[in-house]
Parts: C-alpha cells; sequence; structure tokens
C-alpha cells in the first residue's frame, strides 16, 4: 500500500515549519537582545554616540577611571547595546553579572547611566587590587579576580587573552 501527500499536505506543514522558524528566530533575537527597537530586556535597545560619550566621561570621571578604558571596555563588552545580555546572563553596556551590579548597587543594570557607573566603579576597584596593571584588571573584568589570582596572572583562557588584547589594541590607536 502506498501513501501519497496531496500537495495541501505539503503548504500545510511548510507553513508549521516557517512558523516554527520565526518563533524561533523571534525568541532568539528576545534573548539575546538586539539594537533598534529588540523586545527584551524592557531597557533601551539603542543609544546615540554622543549621549553615550556623555554618560561614559561623567561615570569615568566620578570613578576617576580613563574615560578611554571604560570606553574599549563598553565597546568590547556591547559594542554600545543598553540591552545587550551574554549567554551566561551578564548585562548591559558594560555586561555586568547580575551579582556583581548589586554589590556595586547598581538598581537597574538595563539604564545605561546606572550600568556604566557600576562597571567604571568595578574597573576602579580592580586597578587598585592590581596596583594599576590595566592588563590584570581587564582580565579580572573578563574572567574574575579569582581566577587571575589563581593563575598569578592573566589566565590561559583563549577568550581573556583575545579580551584582554583587543582592549589593549583600542587603547594603543586611540
Amino acid at each position: 500500500m502506498r501513501l501519497e501527500v496531496g500537495r495541501v499536505g505539503y503548504l500545510k506543514s511548510g507553513r508549521i515549519v516557517a512558523r516554527g522558524l520565526l518563533v524561533l528566530f523571534l525568541l532568539a533575537a528576545a534573548l539575546a537582545g538586539c539594537s533598534g527597537g529588540g523586545f527584551l530586556p524592557q531597557g533601551p535597545h539603542a543609544i546615540s554616540q554622543a549621549h553615550l560619550t556623555t554618560i561614559i566621561a561623567r561615570q569615568a570621571h566620578a570613578a576617576r577611571v580613563p574615560a578611554r578604558l571604560v570606553a574599549a571596555v563598553v565597546r568590547a563588552e556591547s559594542g554600545g547595546d543598553p540591552s545587550a545580555i551574554s549567554r551566561t546572563g551578564a548585562q548591559g553596556l558594560m555586561q555586568l553579572m547580575p551579582g556583581t551590579a548589586a554589590m556595586l548597587g547598581v538598581g537597574d543594570p538595563w539604564d545605561p547611566e546606572e550600568n556604566v557607573a557600576g562597571g567604571a566603579r568595578y574597573l576602579h576597584y580592580l586597578l587598585g587590587h592590581y596596583k594599576g596593571n590595566v592588563k590584570l584588571a581587564l582580565a579580572a573584568y573578563n574572567a574574575g579576580p579569582g581566577a587571575v589570582d589563581a593563575f598569578h596572572g592573566v589566565p590561559p583562557f583563549p577568550e581573556t587573552r583575545a579580551y584582554v588584547a583587543e582592549i589593549l589594541a583600542t587603547l594603543r590607536t586611540n
């Protein structure tokens, strides 16, 4: 016995697959954050470069950290997207983990001003902890101070090494 699926069956299953793919795409966009009017989280999904530069300058000055360093971290962490969220749950412009944000007094990690203020304060702390060594402070920002202390330097994690190299290169060229 031979089963035949008519043309209507193919069309119907094609629509179901297309709907499923659309739902998956929308879910992925919502969870990953996006520029220009995405879905999640509730924060703004775009910020003008001028506004971002003003926030960085103000918060870097308040935290006594070079604005160029804060700007380079924002660029590496989120590309300037206030709604960015990492696969590990880091949030906002400076990709603060929820526990770190709470420790730094950041009430709303999606608020660009609060997020940059918290990230700049954290950089200030790390620079003090590592006696002004920018390379170690950046490694700790990415991998955590525990990893930097355990390895007595930049941990051998490819992501961390690339992160530190990227930001140091940005600082050299700007």
